[in-house]
């Protein structure tokens, strides 16, 4: 946002800014964000000075019958969201999904950018207000977004500049896109401040396993409470695993489970280079061993490692993924299974479970395409079933206002991801062994 015009996409301002930091005017329309101030501002002392000015100022008022004066916006006072943006186009892409949420914005949006780290001092602000119309015979409700952009030793320090500037009093929900530094103290510090963190697991680099077994340790402890975009996503696809076994015929099937098989998408290595299959984000298809691992209450004996394979004398990287877990006094083989494809990489294609009781074997399949998720079934090599569903993907949007509505701890999240942490080989402490 900061070095952008005054209105950020997606707005629908009425009139200009004024020099120096001032209201902007014009009839709003209900249902319609709308820019009512945005000012500069080169420290934490301005942004704080700016932030009193737009409830201060007279002409945010109107003249109610009488003559009396009344305020016509109204300040939310729910939540602080707080976003790390490691470069400034990450936090303009954020920016642009929070414009998207005028309306139901917690009390203050924070998006801080760190620049040029080695570089001199610096920091350049920029404060505004948003309001949103209800209905016409309602007051406006505004929520303020504040973006800063600090380089050198001041970007460093990023808890010093988030810490001030937070509405006390109020939760506080960090958003950290792209690749937060999980186990640094700047992360630390930052994490200390907050009641949830967001992040989106499958947007990491390589495999992904040892920043998700950071993040085990973090949903471990229980605060911050964790929210992952990836495994949000996969709603889908557990409500058709569970729809699976809600049939009658096939519950009593679902202590006797003993392989899981996930397939995902991977770039071809000849077209990528040597070793691309290898450095395919994983965590997607991790996420549904370790969901089926904790609402089972499956423990991991042997975490993943690479499936034997080899390519002349050397490892095959693109033969997959397997671990054991044990249910009760058997073993359940888990198994992830990269396969060319022009999906993006690390995109779940199929989840196969096959369940051995008396003799008798059941195996299921769930699959995804576009807004339809299908859910097969075979009992002894016979079909059993075969139901399709609609299901749409969730956008960016949808995730994020999920993560800011949702209230307390996530119990089914946060034992996915301690079990999640397990299967990348390095289980949290509390959690599943």
């Amino acid at each position: 946002m900061t070095g952008g015009p005054d209105v950020e996409p997606g707005t629908a301002p009425s009139g200009g800014s004024l020099p120096g930091g001032s209201p902007l005017g014009g009839p709003a329309r209900p249902g319609e964000p709308a820019l009512r101030w945005s000012s500069r501002a080169g420290s934490i002392a301005e942004i704080e000075r700016e932030l009193a000015r737009i409830w201060a100022e007279p002409t945010l008022t109107v003249s109610g019958e009488g003559g009396e004066e009344r305020r016509i916006a109204a300040r939310t006072s729910v939540m602080n969201l707080v976003v790390v943006a490691r470069r400034p186009e990450v936090g303009e892409r954020a920016a642009a999904t929070i414009a998207g949420l005028t309306g139901r914005h917690p009390s203050r949006t924070l998006i801080v950018s760190s620049v040029d780290p080695d570089g001199p001092s610096t920091f350049d602000a920029r404060v505004q207000a948003y309001c949103m119309l209800p209905r016409a015979d309602a007051p406006e409700t505004c929520a303020e977004a504040i973006s800063v952009v600090a380089g050198g030793e001041s970007g460093q320090r990023l808890s010093a500049i988030i810490a001030p500037l937070l509405v006390h009093d109020l939760p506080v929900t960090v958003w950290w896109p792209g690749e937060p530094p999980l186990g640094s103290r700047q992360a630390t510090d930052v994490l200390g401040l907050a009641d949830r963190l967001v992040v989106d697991g499958s947007r990491w680099a390589g495999d992904g396993l040892d920043r998700l077994a950071r993040l085990a340790r973090i949903a471990a402890r229980g605060r911050p409470t964790v929210f992952d975009f990836a495994l949000v996503r996969q709603a889908r696809w557990r409500e058709a695993i569970a729809s699976l076994f809600d049939h009658p015929d096939f519950l009593p099937y679902l202590r006797s489970i003993r392989r899981v098989a996930v397939t995902y998408a991977a770039r071809d290595p000849h077209a990528a280079g040597a070793g691309e299959l290898a450095g395919t984000n994983v965590v997607k298809p991790v996420y549904h061993v370790a969901w089926l691992a904790s609402r089972l209450g499956w423990t991991v004996d042997s975490p993943l490692a690479t499936v034997a394979g080899r390519v002349g004398r050397r490892p095959d990287p693109g033969a997959g993924l397997m671990a054991t877990l044990r249910d009760g006094r058997h073993d359940v083989v888990a198994s992830l299974h990269p396969v060319v494809s022009p999906m993006p990489a690390g995109t779940t294609l199929r989840v196969e479970i096959v369940a051995e009781r008396r003799g008798s074997e059941l195996r299921a399949e769930v699959t995804a395409e576009a807004e339809l998720v299908r859910a097969r079934a075979w009992r002894d090599g016979e079909e059993a079933l075969d139901r399709a569903m609609r299901a749409p993907r969730r956008t960016e949007i949808e995730l994020l206002m999920e993560a800011i509505e949702t209230a307390g701890d996530d119990e089914v999240m946060a034992g996915a991801i301690r079990a999640a942490g397990a299967l990348a080989g390095r289980p949290a402490a509390g959690g599943i062994s």
